[in-house]
């Protein structure tokens, strides 16, 4: 007979600030310390150095901010009922972590599946973007748009990385799934972002998989491409994280997004999907309406 699984918990959480130059690795130390002072029964892995069952997803670029970060909590079945899930429990976990990563919701979810790392198919990314000169101004938009379309354009994109060792050259034009440049007004959620102010911003849908692409990776492929076209280089700004997608469960067993991609059919509006949203992808913990998040931008360097 099967013993009884523990119950999880997803968390959805922001982090902008200061705290987006703290590592992927230093921000689970951080989660592990804010679950032991709001006394959460969390499961403990067994052997000679039990630890924590947490579960990350995609582990966010240093000081890039995001506003949809996850985190998988495997409780301890024995004591799970001692966690109610209200607004209490967002507001204990917000005043046990530093400022900066603030919790959005905290849902049940069911056991077995892939982990986040493994069931993220893509990230939507806001890029504040400038000009090779030192101010914002500096990188007219009409520079910008051209910049996008000859991306979009490239039949590919070679970029150099490294693999095991070794220095190997990818084309990452299948992982760019989409890119347009957005209008300060068009940003999510309207908001002048300090730091950024007057900056042009780019809106890409990145792929993970085989091996998921960033956004200064994005810039470094684009900008080889664009010096071939005459057209100077961007630099971030700032980078901030806006959405991770999964699958959802599929209506017919065995298809997948990945099944006949056809990228010139993905259209964005607003910061959703049109042409994906019936392709069966979700974000791992959605936010209702009414708790919409603003892009929280902050300038990594002038």
């Amino acid at each position: 007979m099967n013993a009884p699984l523990n119950p999880r918990l997803r968390v959805r959480f922001a982090k902008h600030g200061k705290v987006r130059f703290t590592s992927h690795r230093d921000v689970a130390r951080v989660w592990e310390r804010a679950l032991r002072r709001v006394a959460m029964p969390v499961a403990y892995s067994e052997g000679f150095s039990p630890r924590p069952r947490l579960s990350f997803g995609l582990a966010l670029p240093t000081g890039c901010a995001s506003v949809g970060e996850y985190l998988d909590i495997e409780l301890d079945r024995v004591r799970a009922g001692e966690v109610e899930l209200d607004d209490e429990l967002c507001r204990r976990l917000d005043a046990a972590l530093p400022a900066g990563i603030d919790v959005q919701g905290v849902a049940p979810i069911e056991r077995g599946g892939p982990s986040l790392q493994e069931a993220v198919v893509a990230c939507t990314w806001e890029i504040a973007v400038a000009g090779t000169g030192s101010e914002p101004s500096d990188l007219p938009d009409e520079q910008a748009r051209a910049w996008v379309a000859g991306v979009l354009a490239a039949g590919e994109l070679p970029l150099e990385r490294e693999r095991k060792g070794k220095r190997v050259t990818d084309d990452v034009r299948p992982l760019v799934h989409a890119l347009d440049m957005l209008a300060e007004a068009e940003a999510e959620g309207g908001t002048s972002v300090p730091g950024v102010g007057g900056s042009v911003r780019l809106r890409a849908v990145l792929g993970t998989r085989p091996r998921a692409l960033r956004p200064s990776e994005l810039l470094e492929a684009g900008n080889l491409v664009a010096a071939g076209d005459a057209h100077p280089p961007l630099r971030a700004r700032a980078v901030c994280r806006m959405h991770q997608w999964i699958e959802a469960e599929a209506e017919e067993p065995g298809t997948s997004p990945d099944d006949e991609f056809d990228r010139n059919q993905l259209i964005m509006q607003g910061d959703r999907w049109t042409g994906w949203q019936e392709r069966g992808l979700t974000e791992p913990l959605p936010l209702p309406a009414t708790a919409a998040v603003s892009a929280a931008l902050v300038g990594t360097r002038a």
